[in-house]
C-alpha cells in the first residue's frame, strides 16, 4: 500500500465520509509499522465541495476529461507556435467541451452555484496551465484550482486571417451555453429570493419574540418599581417602629 493508492480512495468519497476514511486509513498503516505513510496520510486535507465535484468527474467520465485535456495541450501549443488558425478553431471547440463537462458537473449532485463557478474555474485553470492539468488527471484535488497567468493570443504577422462562417455544431454549441447561461441565472434569481423570503420570516419571528420579551420586561419592571415603592414604605415604618420603640424602652428605664 502506498500514498496513492490510500488518496485514490479517499478522494473518491463524498466529503462528509472523508475524514473518517482517512483516520482509518491512517491509523491501518500504523497499525501495519508504517509510520511515516500513517503521517502522510493524516496530511491529506478533505476536499471541498467543487474539488470532489472535479475528482468525481475524473472517475465517472474520463474519456469526456482527457477531451478537454488534450484539447488545454494543443492550445498551449497554438499559443506557443502562435497559429491563429488553430488556436481560433480549437477556442470553439473548448467553448463546447468546458459546456459539456460543466453539465456532467451540475448532474453529479446537489450543488450550490459557488460550487458549481469554482469547479468551472478548476477546468479552465486545466485548459491553460498544464500544472493544474496534472492536478486534475490524478483526481486528489482538496481545492478548487485557478489560473491568473496571461494566456497569449497569437500575433497576426500578416493579414488577419478570413473569419470563417460558424458551423451549425458551433452555433447549436452556442445556443446551448445561452440557455445554461439564462438557466443558471434564474437558478441564482430563485435561490436568491429563497433565501431571501427565508430571512424575511426569520426577522419577523424574531421581530414578535422581541417585541413579546419587550413589553414582558416593561411588564416585570413596573411591577419592579411598585414593590420598590412599597419596600421604601416598608422601610420607612420600620424605621417610626425602631426609634419610637427606642424612646418607650429609655421613658421605661427612668
Amino acid at each position: 500500500m502506498d500514498l496513492d493508492e490510500v488518496a485514490d480512495r479517499l478522494y473518491a468519497l463524498p466529503p462528509p465520509e472523508f475524514t473518517a476514511a482517512r483516520e482509518a486509513e491512517a491509523r491501518a498503516a500504523k497499525e501495519a509499522g508504517d509510520v511515516p505513510l500513517a503521517r502522510d496520510i493524516a496530511k491529506l486535507r478533505k476536499p471541498t465541495v467543487s474539488a470532489w465535484a472535479v475528482n468525481r468527474l475524473v472517475r465517472e467520465h474520463p474519456d469526456d476529461l482527457a477531451e478537454l485535456l488534450d484539447l488545454g495541450e494543443r492550445l498551449r501549443a497554438a499559443w506557443q507556435e502562435q497559429d491563429a488558425d488553430t488556436l481560433a478553431e480549437l477556442t470553439q471547440r473548448r467553448g463546447a467541451v468546458t459546456g459539456k463537462l460543466g453539465r456532467l458537473i451540475r448532474q453529479s449532485g446537489d450543488l450550490s452555484t459557488a460550487a458549481v463557478t469554482e469547479a468551472g474555474q478548476t477546468l479552465e485553470a486545466a485548459v491553460v496551465d498544464a500544472d493544474a492539468a496534472e492536478q486534475v488527471r490524478r483526481g486528489h484535488l482538496s481545492k478548487p484550482l485557478s489560473y491568473t497567468g496571461f494566456a497569449p493570443a497569437p500575433i497576426l504577422r500578416e493579414r488577419p486571417a478570413r473569419r470563417k462562417k460558424p458551423s451549425p455544431e458551433d452555433e447549436a454549441a452556442k445556443a446551448r451555453e445561452r440557455e445554461e447561461a439564462e438557466a443558471r441565472r434564474a437558478a441564482e434569481r430563485a435561490e436568491a429570493e429563497a433565501a431571501h423570503r427565508e430571512w424575511r420570516e426569520a426577522l419577523e419571528a424574531a421581530q414578535k419574540e422581541y417585541d413579546q420579551r419587550a413589553e414582558r420586561v416593561s411588564g416585570l419592571e413596573r411591577k419592579l418599581a411598585k414593590a420598590r415603592r412599597k419596600l421604601d414604605d416598608a422601610r420607612n415604618r420600620l424605621e417610626v417602629a425602631r426609634r419610637e420603640e427606642r424612646h418607650a424602652r429609655q421613658r421605661l428605664d427612668q
